[in-house]
């Protein structure tokens, strides 16, 4: 159920039937102010200026052609045109009553579901992830989960780097490490023992390359053998691989994303189609040959003097560039995978690499215009200085570090408020808390934005947080124990004597069309301050309307005991889309 696309469609129809043209919109939105109705339709005042005649007379035009039906009680006109609506509270209440009896709360998948790709995570394979990689991780996923209980078909694609002239160096120096440790041991056994700290691994190879004599011919010759397709160094580095990507699965794992070893399409998953590119483009004359290179010189992209940007395809030794893999993955993607929209949840910065990439496939007619190319770019994750978040002493931050240090703190804290747990209990608990912190901390922060990450903030039991909204679940569930009943118990109408429970109700039913915006535009933080506003006007009802006390009805009990339940289910469900979990107790 989506109120402002039902109430736009009925005022749409209406000011089609008063003569207004089509293009003029309705603009319903929620009602902004206490005292001027659930919504509003400001579309009359456009509508009058671009007709030349009064917004209010025209809005009275409209008003005299709406068909409220069961819906909307009354419309009221005021100041230069606004059309203030006031929705009927049975019809409010039919709509709780719905949702109560289904699982998917009244929220119907969409008509005509998409195919989409979203390209988010990819860490290098050659280091452990960091919190470099947090932000996309986290987003992405969350966009994934959203989109997919809206009823698309989502295909995650975990673009990570798993090939090019790094890996000789890294192969070179795990082949010697194989040969070295303990020659009674299993291949395998010696390469994850090798690869036990990916950063360790990396210093020393990176170590050897620059400083050791005759090491940096060894791994060029180990490129040239990996990119021929030599079986040995191939074995070696698909151990590399596999074992990497155990690295990664741990992080997604502690961090509850749904990420799977299947999702990863590495870059060289693209190889043997790169020269097949890179010599259709020339052919076709959208690429030249330009001091040894390959580049595509885009006008579409044209400076403030005329001059196009260049986008270089392959270089001028033969090796080619992300740019070159990045236009693969995108024929890949709209021609194999037949998607109709692709994300691309990757750091602002890179908001220039993607363009090239996305004109550049559209020049060439690698997708159909119908195809959606988007870049939900975000920003950077700044500490207390106001720099991007590093170590005391400058280094990066590992991600699992950081994501037993959320634990931990969080255990803490749960373990200070409440002695009386178990220490069983209190791990349970400081790791929903702990990682639903960090990820809620980013997500209900606008994506396009820098963050202060601030441990006090993001873990705080008030405000705008996810533990504010896990306490808030439990809280409301509590209720149930006390009263000794179950949902699935509870019979009678729902009703909406109070403002309170009316305002409570309007929001309820907002979920549905909070959902189809962030599927639109991409920002999750939409949908974190639906679930806060939810929780703080569950707070208002609770305690204005008494649920549990002496002399409250059973048909009243049993009343506001449906919308309690309407707020849990609500608030679970908008934190696992999220992926954030809720607890029954804390």
């Amino acid at each position: 159920m989506n109120i402002r696309q039902l109430l736009s469609d009925k005022f749409q129809a209406a000011m089609l039937a008063a003569g207004i043209p089509e293009d003029c919109g309705p603009i319903v939105a929620p009602a902004k102010k206490a005292g001027f109705g659930d919504y509003q339709a400001n579309g009359a005042m456009g509508a009058a200026k671009r007709m030349g005649t009064n917004p209010r007379e025209l809005a009275a035009k409209i008003l005299e052609q709406l068909d409220g039906g069961e819906m909307i009680e009354k419309v009221e006109v005021a100041g230069p045109g606004f059309m203030n609506i006031h929705l009927n509270g049975s019809w409010l209440a039919g709509q709780l009553a719905a949702a109560e009896k289904d699982e998917r709360l009244n929220i119907a998948p969409v008509e005509k579901p998409q195919t989409i790709v979203i390209d988010y995570s990819h860490p290098n394979l050659a280091k452990e992830m960091h919190v470099g990689h947090l932000r996309s991780t986290i987003i992405g996923d969350a966009l994934a989960r959203l989109l997919e209980f809206r009823g698309h078909k989502v295909i995650r694609q975990n673009h990570m780097g798993d090939w090019g002239t790094q890996f000789g160096m890294l192969l070179a120096h795990l082949s010697d490490k194989l040969e070295n440790n303990d020659a009674g041991a299993a291949s395998d056994q010696k390469a994850r023992v090798a690869l036990a700290d990916l950063e360790i691994f990396y210093r020393e190879a990176k170590v050897r390359f620059d400083e050791e004599q005759g090491f940096d011919d060894r791994a060029r010759e180990y490129v040239v053998k990996l990119q021929g397709g030599d079986p040995e160094c191939l074995k070696l580095w698909q151990q590399f691989i596999d074992i990497s990507i155990s690295h990664s699965e741990e992080i997604y794992d502690k961090l509850n994303v749904t990420l799977q070893r299947g999702d990863v399409y590495g870059e060289s998953e693209y190889n043997d189609d790169l020269p097949v590119l890179v010599k259709e483009l020339l052919d076709r004359g959208i690429a030249v040959e330009d001091q040894g290179a390959v580049v595509v010189f885009l006008e579409e992209m044209a400076d403030k003097e005329g001059n196009p940007s260049p986008m270089i395809i392959r270089k001028r030794g033969g090796g080619y560039l992300y740019s070159t893999t990045d236009l693969a993955a995108i024929r890949y993607r709209a021609n194999q995978l037949n998607a109709d929209r692709i994300l691309y949840v990757v750091d602002a910065r890179q908001s220039l690499h993607l363009q090239q990439a996305f004109t550049a496939s559209r020049k060439a007619g690698f997708l159909s215009e119908s195809v959606s190319l988007e870049h939900c770019a975000f920003g950077t994750m700044m500490g207390d200085d106001g720099k991007p978040f590093k170590t005391r002493s400058g280094g990066t931050v590992k991600l699992s570090a950081l994501l037993d240090e959320a634990i931990e703190r969080a255990q803490k804290l749960v373990a200070d408020k409440n002695p009386e747990l178990s220490a069983d209990e209190c791990a349970q608990i400081g790791r929903a808390v702990g990682i639903g912190a960090v990820k809620y901390a980013d997500l209900s922060k606008t994506r396009t934005n820098d963050y202060v990450f601030n441990w006090d903030a993001m873990l705080s039991f008030e405000g705008n947080t996810a533990p504010y909204l896990q306490y808030a679940y439990t809280r409301v569930r509590s209720i149930f124990r006390r009263a000794g009943a179950e949902p699935e118990e509870l019979t009678g109408e729902i009703r909406l004597d109070t403002a309170e429970e009316r305002a409570l109700a309007i929001r309820l039913c907002q979920f549905g069309e909070i959902l189809e915006q962030v599927e639109k535009d991409t920002f999750p933080h939409a949908l974190c301050g639906y679930l806060y506003d939810l929780a703080s006007g569950y707070m208002a009802f609770y305690e204005a309307c008494p649920v549990l006390k002496e002399g409250v009805s059973e048909e009243l009990r049993s009343s506001r005991l449906q919308l309690c339940d309407l707020v849990a289910r609500t608030i679970a469900t908008g934190l696992g889309l999220l992926g954030i979990e809720v607890l029954e107790k804390m």
